[in-house]
């Protein structure tokens, strides 16, 4: 595989800045499961994601957080499709139908909507502030969400499973209306931490854009009954040390909490996960920095929301 580029996905195919990319990805997953062309109503849900990030949805702000960006919910999404497909073509389709692998695409999609402020909010000056309640939020998003793109039924099911990216709900408390939401939730809280770590770019995007989400949503310092403050990350750099550790605890979810879903990405990419292999790439690099006690190792250039790659000198691309 040629280097990969900084605002691709794993397979370094598939451009994850561009919704209209990685909707091509997915309804080609979704015809070749299934034998038939996607409804219209896949389509929709990528369109409207990217006018809802773009802040021409009405009645919400363009994206407003750095760190939780288009980028990441699209690498996201591609990841659920692929998972999806792992599962389908390991179980059957009676496991997962074509409606319930829509559903999947469509919680993947919107499970970060919740950091999306409304235009009417005058409290809050930036979405990042959402961080401890962003999941419930978008809960209620898709709970709206859903009858617009002919899913009522399913309504209850989206807000509930959204739960799984998060933890606001340990995940064996969250409750689902039927067995087939939580492997779905499964799947795609699983979804979720694979690519966010797998990300080319996701120490320097932790270092730049996670950490100061962090600071505004007071995720960095937190403030005890008693009143006095706790220090959770001193800086960025302190960020970055600490994400190995961090990984212990997301690598327990995966394979306990999540039911070890993350493995049917191996049957998607023929016995591969190249998730896990540019995720560790990620964690070992971080480990480095920590001893070293260098940050100036960490050297890539995220892509910036709506930067036009194709006007970008291809060198900083691979940076």
């Amino acid at each position: 595989m040629r280097d990969r580029r900084n605002e691709y996905d794993v397979t370094n195919i598939v451009d994850t800045t561009r919704p209209a990319d990685v909707s091509d990805t997915v309804r080609n997953i979704y015809q070749d499961l299934y034998q038939k062309d996607a409804p219209k109503n896949l389509g929709q849900a990528f369109a409207d994601l990217g006018l809802l990030y773009e802040g021409k949805y009405p009645g919400f702000h363009e994206c407003e957080t750095d760190y939780h960006d288009v980028q990441h919910v699209l690498d996201v999404t591609l990841a659920m499709a692929r998972l999806l497909n792992g599962c389908v073509r390991s179980t059957g389709t009676d496991t997962v139908g074509e409606r319930l692998f829509r559903f999947g695409i469509i919680t993947a999609l919107y499970h970060d909507c919740g950091y999306i402020r409304h235009r009417k909010d005058t409290k809050h000056s930036n979405g990042a502030e959402y961080t401890t309640i962003h999941v419930s939020r978008g809960a209620s998003f898709l709970g709206e969400y859903m009858p617009r793109i002919g899913m009522a039924d399913l309504a209850q099911a989206a807000a509930r499973t959204l739960h799984f990216t998060g933890y606001e709900v340990p995940v064996d408390k969250i409750r689902v209306p039927a067995p087939e939401f939580r492997l779905i939730g499964n799947l795609l809280g699983s979804a979720d931490i694979l690519a966010q770590m797998a990300d080319r770019c996701y120490l320097e995007k932790c270092y730049d854009r996670l950490y100061p989400e962090f600071v505004l949503g007071g995720i960095a310092r937190k403030r005890r009954a008693d009143g006095s403050e706790q220090v959770m990350f001193a800086s960025a750099a302190d960020l970055i040390c600490k994400t190995p550790h961090f990984y212990q605890g997301a690598n327990k979810r995966l394979r306990q909490d999540l039911g070890g879903c993350y493995n049917y990405i191996e049957k998607h990419f023929g016995g591969q996960n190249l998730y896990f292999d540019e995720l560790e790439k990620n964690i070992d690099h971080a480990r480095a920095i920590a001893v070293e006690g260098d940050i100036s190792m960490l050297r890539r250039r995220p892509p910036a929301q709506g930067e036009d790659e194709e006007n970008t000198d291809p060198q900083l691309r691979l940076i």
